[in-house]
């Protein structure tokens, strides 16, 4: 089967960028059958909240990657939305216009249910971008740094935006909660990425939301290729529902094919 992986951040805390090291996930990668993979950006860098320079570099750094292996990386232009409309619009347009960027990513500088949120609507309206937003089912005893968005969030924006196409990130992170806030919305897909594996939550998400509505993201370097992909070659789901999950969901929505 062949893999697209939509959720990576292949250079972390400013490392990843040699030559060696991404020839290496490379190789491994396709070792792997996995034939693509999507950058997210850097989004450790600089705190969860980057001005506009500092947005521009991590976007800098995934487009370098993409220019210099086209055939195996497609990136996502991050973004701080509580920078305002107009960087955020210009920034989309760089990213579109100058590297093919094929999709927006949100972290922590915000949560999904502010209103900032539309100016990210509009930009993916603009230039017909799928927006994968972090999203992570949380209680007080755990918060990260930035902003948290939980599933019920992430949820809101897309029910606000039923023209957008979104991806919540983190099936495993926002759990069986997750699955429940997506489950009215079609245009709400959840990616595989967050935690380690946790038996029968592909298979809940397959019956809730259909094989259609899940991509296979992996969260690397923080998680491992082969780990996610046991997960769902393991799932109790059938093998055409498994390729639609591992590569085919994810290559139609941002247009890959």
């Amino acid at each position: 089967m062949r893999i697209y992986d939509i959720h990576t951040h292949p250079i972390w805390r400013r490392t990843g960028s040699s030559p060696a090291q991404i020839n290496r996930l490379i190789r491994e990668s396709r070792a792997l059958g996995i034939t693509r993979v999507n950058i997210l950006g850097d989004v450790s860098d600089n705190g969860p909240c980057q001005n506009a320079a500092q947005i521009t570099q991590i976007n800098e750094a995934s487009a370098g990657l993409q220019a210099k292996h086209p055939d195996f990386f497609t990136f996502f232009c991050y973004l701080n939305p509580t920078l305002g409309e107009r960087d955020v619009m210009r920034e989309v347009e760089r990213c579109v216009t100058r590297h093919g960027a094929r999709g927006i990513k949100l972290e922590a500088a915000n949560n999904a249910a502010d209103l900032c949120m539309r100016h990210v609507a509009k930009a993916a309206r603009t230039f017909n971008l799928v927006v994968l937003q972090h999203s992570w089912s949380m209680d007080t005893h755990n918060k990260p740094k930035g902003v948290q968005t939980d599933p019920e969030h992430t949820a809101l924006f897309a029910r606000r935006n039923p023209d957008v196409k979104i991806i919540m990130a983190h099936l495993v992170g926002c759990g069986y909660r997750g699955v429940i806030a997506a489950k009215n919305l079609p245009n709400l897909w959840v990616d595989t990425s967050g935690g380690y594996p946790e038996a029968g939550i592909i298979e809940y998400a397959a019956e809730h939301l259909g094989p259609d509505r899940i991509l296979f993201g992996s969260d690397l370097p923080i998680r491992e290729h082969s780990v996610k992909i046991g997960a769902v070659l393991g799932a109790a789901i059938p093998e055409t529902a498994k390729q639609k999950i591992l590569y085919d969901n994810a290559a139609k929505l941002v247009g890959l094919d």
